[in-house]
């Protein structure tokens, strides 16, 4: 049940590994594959190059260690060499996102479509699940419009929902349900202080929550709204609890320049003041930032216009450093990372055979993909814990008794 990516994959990979199953697919919208169509900004972030099963688990904060088990049976290689299979070929970029090399989403819809549609999966749309009941060996399926469908085994991929109300026939199924909260957002900056260099861009920063040990290193992008980036989405994963019991008020330290340490970068000052006295401070960035960054955290420690390094007093060398490596935004509020859209909560995972993704509670019932207690980071990790719990619990239906 569900017509996304996990959803797809196991209806896919039941029906290959069992021929002549009889397969059926219910989505309750009246669109397939839709989360697939707006990933990576349209072109699908398909998995992450991490081909060990123990690193790949490090990139989930909620089902690290359940999923190392997992991605041993069943890790991002092998979702490359299934998609090649269908001559579908993927690239790696920089940051080891995986993409298809025509750098659309569609490639990816189509590969699905034609393999369900090859295998006969039969597909009903409009048709979510509000009740699952046992039906003798199997499960009686009743949806939203009034039908009633019979199965031997069902597989529930529906994904996450920001309401707990979405999970009410799960947890009638005698499931415990985590409850769902956001995952990978931006922060919005309340006082709006840097909002004019919406655009500027900083590849190797590092963002703290202040008062926690919750931090992240990596690309920062600051936006109207606040702080956005690689470093600030990876940062809202891992923090996705604590942030939503503060209710998204907090303060969020930024270095600039990276994890430096205060004594480098102090040193590296005093030699620039000495052996550069003459340079205007504000036109001579350093570490390689951004000019108007550069001016912007000369203006915060009080930096003239036209105050040269040998001029300048301890006291603005000292606050220069300070919003270098610690320059603080007051974050109220989040705006939620549209194209990576993740919840963590759902199923517990402590009800759930890790092995099979069966069901503790009732047996021929299986889950996969986002409806579980799991989400990663971006870029391609949450797809990936989807075609591999999909598998997985493919894997079990097939050898299952008919």
């Amino acid at each position: 049940m569900g017509g996304g990516a996990a959803g797809f994959y196991g209806a896919i990979q039941a029906a290959t590994l069992k021929p002549g199953l009889q397969v059926l697919l219910l989505e309750k919208s009246n669109k397939l594959l839709a989360k697939v169509k707006v990933s990576g900004g349209g072109r699908c972030n398909v998995t992450h190059h991490c081909f060990d099963a123990a690193q790949l688990s490090r990139h989930y904060p909620r089902g690290e260690k359940p999923l190392r088990n997992v991605f041993r049976t069943y890790e991002a290689s092998k979702t490359v060499a299934w998609f090649e299979s269908k001559n579908v070929k993927l690239k790696t970029e920089d940051d080891g996102r995986m993409f298809p090399i025509t750098d659309s989403s569609q490639t990816i819809i189509d590969c699905l479509m034609q393999e369900a549609q090859r295998l006969k999966i039969r597909i009903e749309m409009g048709e979510g699940v509000v009740k699952l009941e046992r039906d003798g060996s199997g499960f009686k399926v009743h949806t939203q419009t009034g039908k009633t469908y019979y199965s031997n085994n069902v597989l529930t991929a529906t994904g996450g929902s920001p309401g707990k109300q979405a999970y009410d026939w799960i947890a009638n199924a005698g499931h415990t349900i985590v409850p769902p909260i956001p995952s990978l957002f931006t922060f919005n900056d309340s006082e709006k202080k840097f909002s004019d260099l919406m655009g500027v861009a900083v590849p190797a920063a590092e963002v703290r929550i202040a008062g926690t040990k919750l931090s992240q290193e990596g690309p920062v992008l600051i936006t109207h709204w606040g702080l956005s980036g690689p470093a600030v989405i990876k940062l809202s994963a891992w923090a996705a609890e604590h942030l939503h019991n503060i209710q998204y008020q907090f303060t969020a330290l930024v270095s600039w320049i990276g994890p430096a340490k205060e004594d480098d970068i102090r040193l590296q000052l005093l030699e620039h003041k000495k052996n550069r006295g003459k340079q205007k401070v504000l036109s001579n960035p350093l570490f390689a930032l951004p000019q108007r960054l550069w001016v912007r955290v000369c203006e915060l420690a009080d930096i003239d216009d036209n105050k040269i390094w040998a001029e300048l007093p301890q006291k603005n060398m000292n606050r220069l450093m300070e919003f270098l490596i610690r320059c603080p935004f007051q974050i109220k509020g989040k705006t939620t990372f549209k194209e990576e859209f993740v919840t963590c909560g759902g199923v517990d995972l402590k009800e759930v055979d890790l092995a099979t993704m069966q069901s503790k509670k009732m047996p021929g019932l299986y889950f996969a993909g986002e409806v579980l207690n799991i989400d990663g980071e971006t870029g391609g990790f949450n797809f990936q814990a989807a075609w591999s719990t999909a598998y997985l619990a493919a894997k079990a239906i097939s050898v299952a008794h008919w």
